[in-house]
Parts: structure tokens; sequence; C-alpha cells
């Protein structure tokens, strides 16, 4: 092969090459700029969830309230859980209660504002699989008693579900995504707040359902995978820069 025709293979290579390694450094500021994110955003959940908690926005302000400004914000206020059905919403681990990292369910259930108003509470954690829903229905039930209650929570909003999210089983009452307002409108449990609360306490003598403090414990593997695109992106110019010196040569 004479050199005419060496020049626009290598050059070909040669653009190839550079869209591939501008490729890689995107991809590695791309996760530069979601460890900032991600820090930013513990930073500032670890604040909320520090803060001494604060009464429950009134119903007013409900349709104000978003989760970036407002999510784990930290309320006290009183209710009565409604002698509806509860349901419970699977998990395979917590990324923000360290004593809930196995797989179990948490318990939703609505309850009653003084002004009437319904807000869902996550009452907690209830180590199971749902093949068998008898003690958890028994401890459910012994909250609801009918008598106003003092609450400490986290305000939490609803979660999308994903491509892969299992439908939801109607007849265990159980759910695959924190997704409060479509539990409340299958359940008959009527209008409720925009968002739930995640309970922290009081905790029930026999723990069940388990409420509790959240703790950020978020997964931060963005420098790794940062550090991993750079590294793509210099072994490409390397090899690029091997193979055009053998062609030189050859």
């Amino acid at each position: 092969m004479n050199a005419t025709e060496r020049k626009p293979r290598v050059a070909g290579f040669a653009l190839f090459t550079l869209a591939l390694t501008a490729a890689f450094v995107a991809l590695g500021v791309w996760q530069l700029q979601r460890r900032l994110a991600k820090h930013e955003l513990i930073a500032a959940l670890t604040e909320r969830l520090a803060e001494t908690p604060v009464a429950l926005p009134p119903p007013a302000e409900w349709a104000a309230l978003n989760a970036a400004r407002d999510e784990f914000r930290r309320v006290s206020f009183t209710a009565t859980y409604l002698p509806l059905p509860d349901a419970m919403v699977y998990s395979s681990g917590s990324a923000v209660r360290k004593d809930a990292s196995g797989p179990g369910t948490w318990a939703f259930l609505p309850a009653r504002l003084a002004g009437g108003e319904v807000v869902v509470i996550d009452a907690g954690f209830v180590e199971n699989t749902m093949q068998d829903r008898n003690v958890e229905d028994r401890a459910v039930k012994k909250l609801v008693t009918g008598e106003p209650i003092a609450l400490t929570g986290y305000l939490r909003f609803p979660e999308e579900p994903g491509l892969l999210t299992p439908a939801q089983n109607v007849e265990k009452r159980l759910w695959f995504v924190r997704d409060h307002q479509a539990i409340a409108g299958t359940l008959g449990w009527g209008a409720v707040a925009p968002f739930y609360v995640d309970l922290e306490q009081p905790a029930p003598a026999n723990g069940i359902p388990r409420p509790g403090p959240l703790d950020v414990h978020l997964k931060d593997d963005h420098l790794q995978y940062a550090v991993t695109w750079f590294a793509l992106a210099g072994a490409v110019l390397i090899a690029f820069g091997v193979w055009a010196r053998g062609r030189r040569q050859g």
C-alpha cells in the first residue's frame, strides 16, 4: 500500500479516535458533575434531617411544596389513623434507614388531621417478604385506635415507577413503588396530601411496623467512574499513537 492510500485511512482512524476520546472525556466530566451534585444533595439532606421538627405545613401551602426543597423536612403533628385497608410497599433495602438494609415492606396507612384532611403515613418497616400478612395485619390494626396520636416524621414525595417495576397486587394490598396517591386511589382512601410522612416516632410496643430516624448514606462512586472514563480516553490515545507509529514504520 502506498503513502497516498495510507493517508485517508490514518485520517479516518484519527477522527474516530478523537471522537471516542471526546466521548470518554465528556462522560468523565459528567461523572464529576454528578459527584458534585450528589455531595450537595447529601449536605442538604443531612442538614434537614438534623433540624428540629416543625409543625406540619397547613393545607393551604401543600400545593407549593416540592421534593427539591422539602423532601426529608422533619415535622410534628397530631392525627388519627383511619379504619381503612392498609397497604404494604415492598423494599429490597433502604438508602436512608441503616436498620432496614434487607428485604421487607413499608406499612402505609391513612390518617386524618384535626381539620379533616388525610395524610398518608409510612408507619415503618416490616421484615417480611409478603408471603403471609397475618402477623402484619394484626400489628397494623393495633395502631388504629380511633384516638389522635402525636406523630413525628419526615416529608416524602411519591416515587415514579420504572420500566421494570412490577404491577401492584391489589389482593394482597402490595405495591412495589412508594406512590401513596396511587395507593389511596386504589384502596378508597379519598383525597390525600401530595406528600406522605415517613414516621420517625412513636414506635409500637412490639416494634411492628418499625419506624425510626433517617440517616443519609447514599452511594458515591462517581469519582471512581470518572477516573475510569478518563483512563479509557488516555488508553485510546495511546493505542492510536502506537498504531500510527507502526504504520509509519511499516
